[in-house]
């Protein structure tokens, strides 16, 4: 493995997770100090984005000694390293104690773990969680302690597992020289867009307004995110089948596209207690029966299997398969 790529590539981690790990820093400096962090001072979603940089940056710094040992199971070596990294920091960070001073409850200040607290980012838009009027901060933590499940997490494992494994899987792609450079390309790309846009969500909340029916651009926000995240789990799949039978080389991943976007719905029903966001009125967009989903979601879900489908067979039309 020639150096000036590996450190190009360690160069890129470090620059693209300089505000996560700065993040992580006020979080971690706050804690050590005053054994909590105030809820103003809670950096956004800084799990499970710092997290995910903490596990990229030490699994690439150590990819020469995981590719020197690890010989042909280099890259399983290095996907469950990340993955566990990954886990390892989310739990430490998840046990930091926040505390709101601004919310005061039977004359007491509100305190949470930031796992806890980042479920209220999650269910509840910014306007919500600012609010100044004590009346509807305690319906606010009422209907916290109400819903709150640790199952909401669900969102964040998946996404994150994704991330450090798709990114780790293109740069020991990209390093090593695969011979298949179209599937690396493919997932490069797909993983890229869906980090945007995990990125766009962190800030701006794809502009939900706390209804449950969005608008037009909240909802096509979430319909390509939900796509992407099926993709990205599909063009992933797809990379570490590329040489096989069209069953398992493009069936697959399109199987496994769709459920993770399937996935991604049961998320949003534990996160809102057992509905859904809904894109608009009608039958089209209502829930089906006793299920929570309307048929855009089912729309969304094939969609997802689909068009990972489509790109894997875009890429492999003419080539070969290998058993």
């Amino acid at each position: 493995m020639k150096k000036t790529p590996y450190f190009i590539s360690l160069g890129a981690v470090l620059l693209l997770s300089a505000y996560p790990l700065w993040m992580g820093v006020r979080i971690l400096s706050a804690y050590f100090r005053d054994g909590y962090i105030v809820a103003a001072d809670y950096p956004k979603y800084v799990i499970p984005y710092t997290p995910i940089a903490i596990a990229l940056i030490i699994s690439v710094a150590l990819l020469p000694l995981v590719i020197r040992y690890g010989k042909r199971f280099a890259l399983l070596i290095l996907s469950a390293l990340g993955v566990g990294l990954f886990l390892l920091a989310e739990t430490g960070f998840e046990r930091v104690t926040v505390f709101d001073t601004r919310t005061v409850i039977e004359e007491r200040v509100v305190e949470a773990t930031i796992e806890s607290w980042q479920y209220t980012i999650c269910a509840f838009v910014p306007e919500m969680v600012r609010t100044e009027l004590v009346e509807v901060q305690q319906d606010f933590m009422e209907q916290l302690a109400a819903r709150y499940s640790p199952a909401f997490k669900i969102h964040f494992y998946l996404i994150a597992i994704l991330i450090v494994l798709a990114v780790l899987s293109v740069i020991y792609g990209f390093l090593k020289k695969s011979k298949n450079a179209k599937p690396l390309i493919l997932q490069a790309i797909s993983v890229a867009v869906f980090i945007g846009l995990c990125v766009f969500a962190c800030f701006t909340a794809f502009y939900r307004t706390g209804e449950l029916q969005i608008s037009p651009v909240s909802s096509l926000l979430m319909c390509l995110f939900f796509v992407a995240f099926g993709v990205t789990a599909g063009a992933y799949t797809g990379a570490l089948l590329y040489a096989r039978k069209p069953i398992l080389s493009r069936g697959i991943p399109a199987l496994i596209a769709t459920a993770t976007a399937a996935a991604m719905y049961v998320g949003e029903l534990i996160l809102l207690g057992g509905t859904l966001y809904r894109f608009g009125d009608g039958f089209f967009f209502g829930p089906v029966g006793a299920c929570p989903l309307a048929p855009v979601d089912f729309a969304v879900i094939a969609l997802s299997g689909a068009l990972a489908y489509a790109l894997l067979f875009s890429i492999r039309r003419k080539e070969p398969a290998h058993d």
